[in-house]
């Protein structure tokens, strides 16, 4: 039988290597009906018509 993944002697490594870094703060998110008419507003309202496949919500390729 073949080891799966790291052995207990490595858990957590990554974590422990991070440098910490503080929490920001923050605008407080807007929530229910003005939350949705953001999302209403980002999905359906300001859609930009373009040739080619078209880009996901996360997509970064438009600040290149």
């Amino acid at each position: 039988m073949g080891k799966v993944h790291g052995g207990l002697a490595r858990a957590g490594k990554v974590k422990r290597q991070t440098p910490k870094v503080e929490k920001q703060e923050k605008k407080k998110k807007k929530t229910g009906r003005a939350k949705k008419r953001i999302q209403y507003n980002r999905r359906y309202v300001n859609v930009v018509t373009g040739f080619g496949k078209k880009r996901g919500p996360n997509s970064n390729a438009d600040k290149a």
